[in-house]
């Protein structure tokens, strides 16, 4: 089976994990499955991530968190510019999930970066997904 969509596969990976309770969840890796991953640990939304070298392209083991009482800390995850639709935002026109108590994990041409670090930048690129 080939996959057409990495992204989307790990964003619905770690939806599944995260709706399963389970404590980590493996990805396959790119650079910009790396990237969205580092954004959610830079925001607080998983505890780390790791690549293991599996003699191709890797896998990407992402430790997923849970609140004190074992509440979801993800409550969405929703995978926003598509294969077939790909979306483009300027910097004013960037969303803001929940008033800006969620993220939108943004590709600019500096690299993965949160739609937070994307204002104080200056910067727009292409809306990847966003997290509630």
């Amino acid at each position: 089976m080939s996959l057409q969509d990495l992204t989307a596969d790990m964003l619905t990976r770690v939806r599944n994990a995260i709706r399963n309770q389970a404590p980590t969840v493996d990805c396959l890796n790119n650079k910009l499955n790396q990237g969205v991953a580092g954004v959610l640990v830079a925001e607080g939304y998983i505890k780390s991530y790791d690549v293991i070298d599996d003699g191709r392209q890797g896998i990407l083991r992402v430790q997923l968190k849970y609140g004190p009482r074992g509440e979801q800390i993800i409550h969405s995850i929703d995978r926003v510019s598509k294969v077939g639709r790909r979306v483009y935002s300027r910097v004013g026109d960037l969303p803001r999930p929940l008033q800006g108590l969620g993220i939108a994990i943004v590709s600019t041409s500096k690299g993965v970066l949160s739609d937070r670090r994307c204002r104080e930048e200056n910067i727009g690129g292409e809306v990847v997904a966003v997290v509630t």
